[in-house]
C-alpha cells in the first residue's frame, strides 16, 4: 500500500494564522435594522429627489476604515526618563503623596519602586504609588 504523507508548506501555515487574526480582529456586524420609510407624500422635497444608494451602507464602511488607531498602552517615556536620569547621576527629589521630600539619585527602578540611593542617609525602596512627583535637584547645582 502507498501512503503519500502531506505535510503543509510554511506559506500554508502563515495563511491560515493570518486568516485567523483577521477573523479575530473583525467585528461582528450589527444586527440588521429595519427602517420604515415614510410614504412618498410625507417625505421633504430634497429627499424624493435625491438618488436612492440601495443600502445606504458606502459612507458608513469607508468611516469605519477612516478611524483613528488606538495609541499604545506603554509609551515607554517614563522608563526613558529613569533610565537618562539613573545614567546620569541627577540628583532627584521625590515629594511623597504626605509631602516629605526624599533626596537622591535613582539607583534602579521596575514596574512598581524606584531604589533612591542617599548620601545622608540609608538607600530606600520608594514604591510608585506613594511618589506624588519628583523633580531634578537643583540645591546641589546652585553650591
Amino acid at each position: 500500500m502507498n501512503r503519500k504523507l502531506i505535510r503543509t508548506t510554511l506559506a500554508e501555515v502563515k495563511e491560515r494564522e493570518m486568516h485567523a487574526q483577521q477573523t479575530r480582529r473583525a467585528p461582528e456586524p450589527p444586527p440588521p435594522v429595519e427602517r420604515v420609510a415614510p410614504p412618498p407624500q410625507e417625505r421633504p422635497e430634497r429627499e424624493r429627489e435625491r438618488p436612492s444608494s440601495g443600502a445606504g451602507g458606502s459612507g458608513h464602511a469607508h468611516s469605519n476604515q477612516s478611524k483613528k488607531k488606538i495609541p499604545p498602552e506603554q509609551t515607554n517615556a517614563e522608563n526613558f526618563y529613569y533610565k537618562k536620569q539613573m545614567d546620569a547621576h541627577t540628583p532627584m527629589v521625590l515629594v511623597l503623596q504626605d509631602n516629605e521630600q526624599l533626596h537622591g539619585t535613582i539607583e534602579w527602578y521596575d514596574k512598581n519602586s524606584i531604589k533612591l540611593h542617599r548620601d545622608e542617609g540609608p538607600n530606600l525602596l520608594v514604591l510608585k504609588h506613594n511618589i506624588k512627583y519628583m523633580y531634578k535637584d537643583q540645591s546641589e547645582d546652585d553650591e
